[in-house]
């Protein structure tokens, strides 16, 4: 279906003014009063938050305090797999300052909230190097963590399962097969045939805050401060384990060091925290050690994938079967989708995608930034640009050739795809035309150059949201949520959002987060939050203009009474018609002559039921253009240049939208070039867990990078948006990879592709 002005309206999702809106409520008469679609690109808006975060004046996490406050640290097995036979503790309880030392032996029984991690000191297993044995709570850190050292502990000690090929190891089905067409007969009956493995090694998120917790107890009320993406969820989480009713749980995050998805989840060590400070009635800080976030608070799941794909000579796919498996821990539930975006990548009748999980002795994996997406597009976009020379034609033709104009799986046009456009414009910039066909050609000195591009993308998703937005007395605004900033620049993008639509000053509206009794909000992951939230936010502000309408309804003096919502816009702080500037008054008028101190309109949205129109929920797209220098003698690898061209629909802020982009972009140099996460078969223990070993991409790493947007307001959301978080990942290291082939003549399909690896 060709997406037009008349089929927006018809589906309801068009309103007046500068804004895209639900087909619900007022929104659905507002959309027959649809003005102008939103532009692509909104202002690069300096973050609202960041003179706090540079001044200091920001309070994370592990910088609350509270009166009397105690201090926690963790003792951690030194076996990956075993029983505890023995723990002595006799010496920690006896060492200066000490309050408390809880063990499976004496800790309170706590429930395992659904799709959270096992609830720690509920027994005497041990499935993973690192798990948590004992918390011991003392008057101060170091004391606590003194006494942590002095527990001596016997295990029944059994050999650990940690190799993905491990035969010993449970394996199981992961996700949802897809099964569509005739696989076997058009491999049998493709003229060209690929069939090739790729490995992708488990990776550790390392956000630069610490994960900590400060728990306190008021009677049966408890109130965590800890490392969030969605203080609503771990509220929810909090409740469930001990058993209390959500009203009584209060999380507070209002900022976050950094996550890439380890702080999606609700994590043992706060639930440590909540029990040693109900042990010792009073308030508890537990802060994790570097060490500990390698075996704390997840990671990427490692794989070993099998792609084998049947393609005719003019270039047009016939077959893909893709197979994957991951990395799992003995007891937790973590599944990474990684074959799941073949299934719709390319335009391809007859496909197979199966995910397998390995259940190993090994820390609980959880998602990493673009999670599964990451490791399954190394694998396709690689073998995409291996098929390009096998049959002559240049990668970026041979993806358009393919390109699926449709969703694959439920055949439905998309509700934004401007793939093609990415693939054009990325050229453009990158200069690929003076890419020699011919690879190990282009020479520089000692250097060897190399082009390579893949596609990028990331699925649609989506949870319900709710907002509220209030206008005070003077005019200015408050909007809130639970939701969290970890960084994203989703505070700004918001602020930027409400004040464009209040018609009022960046600068004249607050943004509340990061507080469970505000508002409920989803997690902020899988570039999800900005889509939901914002049209949470359009909403409040449509019910927050018709509770203006109610207010002069009866009021002679009002130069809006009478009027309709969908004849309403606002600018400079007035609400007015949109054909009649002059007929409106400002906020501040109409509260202070109905006598209001303020007046709020709540929203909400829920992608997971919005009406879609007829078109299939888009993700974002992208193309990602790399260039890279081999020296010939060393064989030392450089990224020397990227162009990224993105389809994220409408950008809220151009330049926290870059700036995701190029996160995205360092963190898939570091997957392909620096990350690994390695541990030792004999013992289970991870053998990189600090900053010293575990190596990430530094600034000289980070070449300059050249980011476009292209394409339109996405149809299905109601403010345009898509998400742009996550997209920015996924082409670099099958771009990488393709660069080193154009560069040496040599193929990598194991990551983190190292020097010794060429030589």
């Amino acid at each position: 279906m060709e997406f037009s002005r008349r089929s927006a309206l018809r589906a309801g999702v068009l309103v007046a003014g500068a804004g895209l809106l639900p087909a619900t409520g007022p929104a659905r008469t507002a959309a027959a009063q649809a003005r102008e679609v939103p532009a692509l690109v909104g202002a690069g808006l300096n973050r609202v938050d960041g003179l706090h975060k540079v001044s200091g004046s920001a309070d994370y996490p592990n910088d609350v305090t509270e009166p009397g406050m105690a201090h926690a640290a963790l003792a951690c097995s030194t076996i990956a797999s075993g029983r505890i036979t023995g723990i002595d503790v006799a010496r920690a309880e006896s060492a200066p300052g000490v309050l408390a030392v809880l063990t499976h032996l004496n800790a309170p029984k706590i429930q395992r909230p659904p799709g959270e991690p096992p609830a720690p000191l509920q027994g005497d297993v041990v499935d993973h190097h690192g798990h948590y044995l004992a918390v011991v709570v003392a008057r101060t850190p170091q004391q606590a963590a003194e006494a942590a050292s002095l527990i001596e502990v016997d295990y029944e000690v059994r050999s650990p399962v940690v190799a993905i090929d491990d035969p010993r190891a449970p394996r199981a089905p992961a996700g949802t097969d897809v099964v569509r067409g005739d696989v076997p007969g058009a491999l049998a009956s493709s003229e060209v045939r690929y069939d090739a493995t790729f490995t992708t090694p488990a990776n550790t998120h390392n956000p630069m805050g610490l994960f900590s917790a400060v728990a306190v107890w008021d009677g049966p009320r408890l109130t965590v401060h800890s490392n969030s993406q969605g203080p609503s969820s771990m509220r929810e989480s909090i409740a469930a384990a001990f058993e209390l009713p959500a009203a009584d749980v209060t999380v507070f995050a209002p900022f976050v060091g950094g996550g890439f998805g380890s702080a999606l989840r609700t994590w043992p060590h706060v639930h440590l925290a909540a029990l040693a400070a109900r042990e010792v009635n009073l308030p508890v800080r537990l802060v994790l050690t570097r060490p500990q976030m390698f075996t704390g608070v997840g990671h990427r799941t490692g794989t070993v994938q099998r792609l084998r794909i049947g393609m005719d000579r003019d270039g047009t796919l016939r077959a893909i079967d893709h197979r994957s498996t991951q990395t799992a821990a003995v007891d937790d539930d973590n599944v990474d989708p990684v074959t799941s975006g073949t299934a719709v990548r390319y335009r391809c009748a007859n496909v197979t995608t199966r995910d397998e999980q390995v259940r190993l002795t090994i820390p609980g994996p959880c998602s990493m930034r673009a999670p599964g997406e990451a490791q399954g597009n190394f694998a396709l976009e690689s073998a995409i640009d291996e098929l390009s020379y096998q049959v002559g034609i240049d990668p970026i033709e041979l993806r358009l050739r393919n390109f699926a104009d449709i969703d694959q799986d439920s055949g439905l046009p998309w509700s934004s795809n401007a793939l093609p456009e990415c693939y054009r414009r990325g050229a453009e910039l990158f200069g690929w035309s003076r890419r020699p066909a011919e690879p190990a050609t282009l020479r520089e000195g000692d250097e060897l150059i190399g082009y390579g591009v893949a596609t990028a993308c990331f699925p649609f998703f989506g949870l319900p949201c709710e907002a509220s937005v209030t206008v005070l007395a003077d005019g200015t605004a408050v909007v809130r949520s639970s939701t969290a900033e970890i960084g994203t620049g989703s505070r700004t993008v918001i602020t930027q959002l409400a004040a464009g639509r209040l018609g009022v000053e960046v600068g004249a509206v607050g943004f509340e987060i990061g507080d469970s009794r505000l508002p409920a909000a989803p997690l902020a992951g899988g570039s999800g939050l900005t889509g939901s939230l914002g049209a949470a936010v359009d909403t409040a502000i449509l019910r927050l203009w018709q509770g203006f309408l109610d207010l002069v309804a009866d009021d002679p003096a009002a130069p809006l009474r009478g009027a309709r919502l969908d004849q309403l816009t606002a600018t400079d702080g007035r609400l007015h018609l949109i054909d009649d500037a002059a007929r409106g008054e400002t906020y501040a008028a109409m509260l202070a002559r109905h006598g209001r101190g303020d007046l709020s309109g709540d929203g909400a949205f829920d992608p997971t039921s919005h009406d879609a129109g007829g078109l299939a929920r888009a993700g974002a797209f992208g193309a990602q253009f790399v260039e890279v220098r081999v020296d010939a003698e060393l064989a030392t690898i450089r990224v020397t240049r990227i162009v990224s061209a993105i389809d994220g629909g409408r950008i809220l802020n151009e330049k926290t939208a870059r700036s995701q982009i190029i996160g995205g972009a360092v963190g898939g140099i570091g997957m392909a070039l620096f990350e690994d996460t390695a541990t030792d078969p004999g013992t289970g223990r991870i053998t990189n867990a600090t900053f010293a070993d575990y190596l990430i991409p530094v600034n000289g790493d980070v070449p300059d990078h050249e980011v476009a947007f292209v394409g339109a307001p996405d149809r299905f959301n109601p403010v345009g948006v898509k998400g742009v978080g996550e997209v920015g990942l996924t082409g670099l290291p099958p771009a990488i990879a393709n660069a080193i082939y154009h560069a040496t003549g040599k193929r990598l399909r194991s990551l983190p592709m190292t020097l010794d690896d060429l030589l």
